[in-house]
This record gives C-alpha cells, sequence and structure tokens, in this order.
C-alpha cells in the first residue's frame, strides 16, 4: 500500500512538469478515480465527444466585462458595480494582518460573510449584481460584511513574519476559529457599534464558527443567528477525492510536500493564475475539462454552474491555504471525529497533554444555528450533517435544498440559489431579527 502511494505521488508530481503538449494526451486512474484525462484531439463539449471538424461551433468572444473580473479585487468588483465598497484592516491577538471587505450600509444590521476553503471574500460578490448573495443582502438592507481569513490572498501578513517564513504557514481552521473570526467579529461591533450580528458561512467558514465557540463561547452571545452553507464538522463520509487522498496517504503527502518546501498548498502567483486563465478562457474548448478539475473536490452539478463565469471563478481561486490546514481535513476523515490537529501520539502529549487531539466541545454552539445542505455535497454529505446536527443545541432549522443535485459550491454560485436557498435565508433572518426584537 505504502509502494502505492508513492507511486501515485510520483506521477502526479511529474505530471505537474510536463509540458502541456504531452500531458494534453495523458490518462491516469485510481481505481475508479480518474485523476488525469485529456485529450485535446477529441475534445467533449457538454459531455459529447466531437471531431475537430465538427458542425459543433465553441464560442471564441470573451465579455470584456468577465475578462475585467477576473483581474478586479473584491474592492475592485463592488466599486465597479456601483455599490459603496470599504476596506478594512484586522490585526488578530497573534499578529496577523487580515483584510475585511464591506459594502457599507450605516446604520443598518451587519451580516458578517466568511468564505470556504481556497476562496475568500470575492466569492460573495464576483458573479455579480443580482446574481451574488453578498449584493442580494445589501439589496435588502444589510450592512455586509466579508471575512478573509490568514493565509487568502487577501490577508498574507503578519507583525512578524513573511508568507517566505515557514512560521506563517503553521496553522489550520483552527487559529482561524480562535483568533481570525473572533477579532473580526469584534471589529465590525466596534465599528458600527452594535451588540450582535448576522453570520453567515460557507463551508469552512462553518467549521471555523463551531470552533470559536467550542473554544471561545462568550462570542455565542454576539450573533442574531448563524446561517451555515454546506456545513463541514465531521467529514466520515465526505466523498471528496482530495481529502480522501490526504486522509489515506497523510503521510507520505506530507514527506512530499516537506520535501519541495512547500508551506503553502496551491500558493497564489502569477504563474498559478496565468494557468488557471488558460485552461479555463472562454476561448479554449476546454471549458468542460476545467470544470471538472473545480469540482473535482466538491462534487458536479453542471445544471447550476454558469460557465461563462469560469474564468472569474479561477481569476479569484484558489486564494491559498496552509499544507497543515489541508492535512488537518485529511485528519478529520481519517478520524471520524471533529477534534483538533493531530501531531502523533508523542507531540501530541507535549502540545495537549494527551494522547489523542482534543475534540471540539460542539454543546459550546448556545447561538441559533440553521442548516442548509444538499444531496449531492461530497465535502458535506447529508450523513455527516445529520450527525453535526445531533450535537448541535440550538438549531433552529435544517433545510435540504430542494435539488437532488445541487452540490457543495451551488451554495454560492448556484445560478438557481436566490430561488432554491437564499430568500428562504432572508425570511430566515427577519424572524429571528423580529424574535429578537
Amino acid at each position: 500500500m505504502r509502494e502505492m502511494s508513492g507511486t501515485i505521488l510520483t506521477i502526479g508530481v511529474c505530471l505537474c512538469l510536463l509540458q502541456p503538449e504531452i500531458a494534453a494526451s495523458l490518462s491516469f486512474s485510481w481505481g475508479n478515480l480518474s485523476l488525469f484525462n485529456v485529450n485535446f484531439k477529441t475534445p467533449t463539449i457538454l459531455g459529447r465527444s466531437i471531431a475537430m471538424d465538427s458542425n459543433l461551433r465553441v464560442e471564441t468572444e470573451v465579455d470584456p466585462n468577465i475578462d475585467e473580473d477576473s483581474h478586479l479585487n473584491t474592492y475592485g468588483l463592488i466599486y465597479k458595480y456601483g455599490y459603496p465598497a470599504e476596506n478594512h484592516t484586522v490585526q488578530t491577538d497573534d499578529g496577523y494582518i487580515l483584510t475585511l471587505h464591506r459594502i457599507a450600509r450605516p446604520g443598518a444590521i451587519p451580516v458578517l460573510l466568511v468564505h470556504g476553503l481556497l476562496d475568500s471574500s470575492a466569492t460573495w460578490v464576483m458573479m455579480g449584481p443580482n446574481k451574488a448573495l453578498g449584493y442580494l443582502l445589501y439589496d435588502q438592507g444589510y450592512d455586509v460584511w466579508m471575512a478573509n481569513v490568514r493565509g487568502n490572498t487577501y490577508s498574507r501578513k503578519h507583525v512578524k513574519y513573511s508568507t517566505h517564513h515557514a512560521k506563517f504557514w503553521d496553522f489550520t481552521f483552527h487559529e482561524m476559529g480562535k483568533h481570525d473570526i473572533p477579532s473580526t467579529i469584534d471589529y465590525v461591533l466596534n465599528y458600527t457599534g452594535v451588540s450582535q450580528i448576522h453570520y453567515i458561512g460557507h463551508s469552512q467558514g462553518t467549521v471555523v464558527f463551531w470552533i470559536m465557540a467550542s473554544e471561545r463561547p462568550e462570542y455565542m452571545d454576539k450573533i442574531i443567528l448563524m446561517q451555515a452553507l454546506a456545513p463541514v464538522a465531521y467529514l466520515k463520509h465526505c466523498r471528496s477525492p482530495v481529502v480522501n487522498f490526504l486522509a489515506e496517504w497523510h503521510l507520505s503527502v506530507s514527506l512530499v510536500l516537506k520535501l519541495i518546501g512547500v508551506h503553502e498548498f496551491l500558493p497564489k502567483n502569477e504563474f498559478i493564475t496565468m494557468f488557471n486563465r488558460i485552461v479555463c478562457d472562454e476561448t479554449t474548448i476546454t471549458k468542460e475539462i476545467c470544470s471538472n478539475v473545480i469540482f473535482l473536490t466538491t462534487g458536479f452539478d453542471k445544471l447550476q454552474l454558469n460557465e461563462t463565469m469560469l474564468p472569474v471563478i479561477v481569476g479569484h481561486s484558489p486564494a491559498g491555504a496552509s499544507t497543515k490546514q489541508m492535512q488537518h481535513f485529511g485528519q478529520l476523515n481519517r478520524s471520524g471525529a471533529f477534534r483538533q490537529f493531530d501531531y502523533g501520539w508523542l507531540r501530541n502529549h507535549w502540545v495537549y497533554g494527551t494522547v489523542q487531539p482534543p475534540t471540539y466541545h460542539l454543546q459550546n454552539v448556545r447561538a441559533k444555528v440553521a442548516l442548509y445542505y444538499g444531496q449531492n455535497d461530497w465535502l458535506a454529505p447529508p450523513e455527516d450533517v445529520e450527525m453535526l446536527h445531533s450535537q448541535l443545541p440550538n438549531v433552529v432549522t435544517k433545510y435540504l435544498v430542494d435539488d437532488k443535485e445541487f452540490n457543495h459550491l451551488d451554495f454560492i454560485w448556484g445560478i438557481d440559489a436566490k430561488e432554491l436557498l437564499w430568500d428562504r435565508m432572508l425570511e430566515n433572518m427577519k424572524t429571528q431579527e423580529n424574535s429578537v426584537i
């Protein structure tokens, strides 16, 4: 088994180093999972194989707005579409400097949006007005704040370390929940002068909330309603090939990443940005292949994906994460428990005073919680959401989206997300606000 692990990793590294024209005709499979299967001689469009002389035309004109949006940052996107954009800076108690974006409506109830893994604040606005949750919330009268956790595109500074220091990347989502989110909430409360805010988290944005509640339960009094989109805590039934791979081959993956000196997982640099845009640009015939790559970790629902927006999506994501952070997700899958990072029994004893890492205290999540989940979600499958639900003490609503193909990214990018989900979320927000009054 260990030999197979080494083989897979070696092949994966080699594929990354191959010239595009060579790699384009390669195929590699692991069990029933096809990790690399591209052939530009007989490309597929919408699941159909076509010849290059086919009558099926591929659109070559790129909307200038889409190209521009793929290069704009979150502030630039908000400003471009005529909304009041603001940049704010938050310093955590352990020295990380975070950027907080705002669609400002002074005097209104603040809502804090917290993005998922490998994502950023841009995720809430990059689909554009009438198609993005950030704009919808503003249009409905809310003061919208969008967080960025340590290590992503907008939060790559520290009072002592640079991103070239291994120490900068010595974190998982544990530190985000213990430091980043509490510091961000305090900033919003102090700036606006209110005592409570709405919280909406997607994926990892829900993980960090549970951790904040576990480690700093006093923050539950500052939340009107926590709405969890594709909530993650337990990963026992996770079907994501990436997470499952990290769980199965965690020791070898750790070794390889350390050997090549990578402390940041999928670094956000000009080369990767350029490569992603080449693969997913509208002018290429690889659009369908690109969408498969994007959904490899999350599940597939092409009916909800606006493929025209793929250049914008890859222009903003992946937005950065630490290697340790990714390893932690793999550990949750491997252990089936929701607990802190596992250093191995010897170092665990030194760090935690116990052989096993401590389990998070979900009973501390006293704030009102709304859970929204999908049947086709590889990272937050219904079985794991049900397990989470059984551990939370104050769930006011639990909703399975009425679309059997609804997947992990549809919660934020889905074409029909407003009708299927967001309208319901707004109703729940108003209900809880009225109950507070």
